[in-house]
């Protein structure tokens, strides 16, 4: 019969081994999913400043338009204090 240590230490280094490969697989599935959630995450980057560029040209377009529509009504009451 073979003594214990002759049993448990090949057992012991076996279970490092798949525990080792195992924990390599999981290394790089990690690794894959954080390269995933980086791109992921670049394109909400992109999303926020168009919105935040389109929200912005659309307030100074509004402003803009605001400036004007002044600008007329002041001529027009200048006109109708003459006229």
């Amino acid at each position: 019969m073979a003594e214990p240590q002759d049993m448990i230490l090949p057992l012991l280094r076996e279970m490092r081994t798949e525990m080792h490969t195992g924990f390599e697989r999981v290394a790089r599935k990690l690794e894959d999913h954080d390269v995933r959630f980086d791109k992921i995450e670049r394109r909400f980057d992109n999303l926020r400043q168009a919105v935040n560029g389109e929200s912005i040209l659309g307030r100074h377009a509004a402003a803009e338009v605001e400036e004007r529509l002044e600008a007329i009504e002041k001529r027009l009451a200048a006109l109708e204090k003459t006229g």
